[in-house]
């Protein structure tokens, strides 16, 4: 099946003037041109691979399989370690990495458990390791199945809430999902470094805030990448025309994009929200 990546191809065009073989001059003229060029889908070998690496070195969770078009992918599920467990957040990692990634996912999915909720992490679709923000646009679609997989998996634990939390390219998967699915059994949202691409790669479309009535939680750091932080304003902007009072933005002074070092803050962040948002 041939789907769909941005490329830039560069021309150069040689226009040759003049009277005679011996009397011509030269002109050189480069055009740039952006074409659409196949591409294959989402690297299941790799993912593989990951699961491989991974599945026996989790020791806080465990790990589940779960089912989208005919696929089994993993997930890590891990319940709430206080007397509150009818609560549950899906965690979608960014670009390129796992359900265990030790920096953003690994802590979310485990410390929300000490704040009442349930969590589950879900592998999500990749590609080669260098693949840039224009080569993931195609495959964002795999991810829609296995986020409605993990959403029916978390009511079936007997979860009346579910809050979708996504980082980075998670981010642009799960956005991609909100704006051509039914988005009515996510209960809430949040976002962290949303907006991030790669150089002189912009965003496909905006994203569709419009459509989200939940409350929408958006994090990001003062140290983050520059079309995370350019794009506050306007998001904000757009969560507030959506409408709901609960949603929120919150910059984090001391954060870079991957949270590095910021892990305490991030949870009580996470967590400080969702107790605001749940809890009242």
């Amino acid at each position: 099946m041939k789907l769909f990546q941005i490329v830039r191809i560069v021309l150069f065009i040689t226009l040759v003037t003049g009277c005679s073989e011996s009397e011509h001059s030269t002109q050189v003229t480069k055009v740039e041109i952006s074409v659409i060029e196949a591409s294959a889908t989402s690297d299941l070998a790799r993912e593989a691979r990951l699961a491989a690496q991974i599945v026996d070195a989790i020791f806080d969770g465990e790990p589940v399989w779960l089912e989208a078009d005919k696929h089994k992918f993993l997930g890590v599920s891990m319940v709430s370690q206080t007397d509150t467990d009818s609560r549950g957040v899906l965690i979608i990692h960014g670009r390129g990495y796992h359900p265990d990634w030790e920096q953003v996912v690994r802590p979310l999915r485990i410390d929300l458990t000490e704040h009442g909720w349930n969590t589950l992490s879900l592998q999500m679709p990749v590609l080669e390791k260098d693949a840039t923000y224009y080569k993931y646009i195609p495959i964002f679609p795999e991810a829609f199945p296995r986020i409605e997989a993990g959403i029916k998996y978390l009511k079936e634990q007997g979860n009346d809430a579910v809050v979708v939390i996504a980082h980075s390219c998670g981010v642009h998967m799960a956005m991609e999902w909100i704006r051509n699915r039914d988005i009515s059994a996510m209960d809430g949202f949040i976002g962290i470094g949303m907006g991030a691409t790669d150089y002189q790669q912009t965003m496909k479309d905006p994203f569709p805030f419009e459509k989200i009535t939940v409350p929408v939680l958006d994090i990001y750091g003062a140290m983050d990448y520059p079309a995370v932080q350019h794009g506050a304003e306007d998001r904000l902007a757009a969560m507030q025309a959506a409408g709901n009072a609960k949603s929120n933005q919150v910059i984090l002074e001391d954060a870079d994009h991957y949270m590095h070092e910021q892990d305490e803050v991030l949870i009580e962040t996470v967590a400080g929200w969702l107790s605001d948002v749940f809890n009242n």
